[in-house]
């Protein structure tokens, strides 16, 4: 009774091709958005901010674009950070060198230089598969963590590598406090999550996703392989280059190679895997899973008088226990989990 569709018909296209068909899901998600946009603003700290939800939303679009790669194309990547670090130093390098740059411009110019790189080093995609191509995105990883820091110019020539992120400034509005910022990301990731959620239901996701199945069949039916996967390397690379230039304008604060190192990347692999590959909404499930688990192991080690030392190694030690307990248990992550609760709602007080 609670969750039921009973009445909620579609009588056209319009309300049969909708993202949210059924009421509760669209109640829902506008409370939600209520809540990110008028209740936290309201009543949250800097601390809040800075250090929780920022991150968690930054986190959460570059997790979407490493779902739309693996979770929807199939193809195993492991330079999500490379990609990133493209996108953070492309659109420092922008606004440090043309004059009256706008920021959001360079965010975009940023991911679509991150594209760029993406097709280049997903072209072994057309060949390899599996293990060989994650190992291949690995490569990527070490080669563009390399060249940031050995050719001066993407540094602009700093000795130190690290570079102070310039003033955020839209139409004449300062973007210099923890607050701003968040409300700065969460419309950015906002609006490209319903894009991803939209992109991944038209005829793009689904040539992903026959890929995906069977690329073999996908090919013998009329798939284009070379266009879908190197789709899949353009449009996921670009969501992970305007997440890195996030991370380092309204997080970090600075611009450095060392920010975006192979720990990034393992860490977003994770959250697609608890969160739910294949699933946008799997991505904001890992994306807060993972960055509240070391906060919780902060409070836990604070109450039971152990040595901050042993934080960080008890923080590893449940990312690869949580990664073996879902991959037994349920290999869809909390996506799944969630789909399983909301299936039980809709039959609810009938038994199953």
């Amino acid at each position: 009774m609670i969750y039921r569709e009973a009445g909620q018909f579609k009588t056209s296209y319009v309300t049969d091709a909708q993202i949210f068909p059924i009421a509760q899901d669209r109640i829902g998600i506008a409370l939600m958005l209520l809540v990110a946009f008028v209740v936290i603003p309201r009543t949250a700290t800097p601390y809040f901010f800075s250090a929780i939800m920022t991150p968690f939303l930054i986190y959460a679009l570059a997790t979407i674009g490493l779902n739309i790669l693996t979770g929807y194309a199939g193809q195993l990547s492991l330079g999500t950070a490379a990609f990133m670090a493209v996108g953070a130093f492309a659109s420092y390098n922008f606004m440090a060198r043309i004059d009256g740059m706008p920021v959001l411009l360079a965010f975009i110019l940023g991911g679509i230089c991150a594209a760029l790189v993406g097709i280049v080093f997903g072209l072994p995609s057309l060949r390899i598969r599996g293990f060989y191509l994650a190992a291949s995105t690995l490569a990527t990883q070490f080669f563009v963590v390399w060249c940031l820091t050995k050719v001066p110019w993407f540094t602009n020539n700093s000795a130190s590598g690290v570079i102070t992120a310039q003033q955020i400034e839209i139409l004449g509005y300062r973007f210099d406090t923890p607050q701003s910022k968040y409300l700065l990301v969460l419309v950015i990731v906002t609006v490209m999550a319903l894009m991803a959620k939209n992109l991944v239901r038209s005829t793009t996701g689904r040539a992903w996703m026959a890929i995906r199945d069977m690329d073999v069949a996908a090919e013998v039916i009329g798939f284009r392989i070379v266009h879908t996967k190197l789709t899949a390397f353009a449009i996921s690379s670009f969501y992970c280059g305007v997440a890195g230039a996030l991370y380092a304008y309204c997080y970090l604060g600075t611009v450095e190679p060392e920010a975006y190192n192979l720990d990034v990347s393992f860490r977003i692999l994770f959250m697609v895997l608890i969160g739910g590959v294949g699933s946008i909404l799997g991505s904001f499930l890992g994306a807060g899973f993972i960055v509240l688990i070391p906060i919780a192991l902060s409070y836990l080690v604070h109450f039971t008088g152990l040595s901050n030392s042993v934080t960080s190694n008890l923080e590893l030690m449940v990312f690869g226990a949580l990664i073996i307990f879902f991959l037994i248990v349920e290999p869809h992550g909390l996506a799944r989990l969630w789909q399983i609760g909301k299936e039980k709602l809709r039959l609810w007080p009938f038994p199953h």
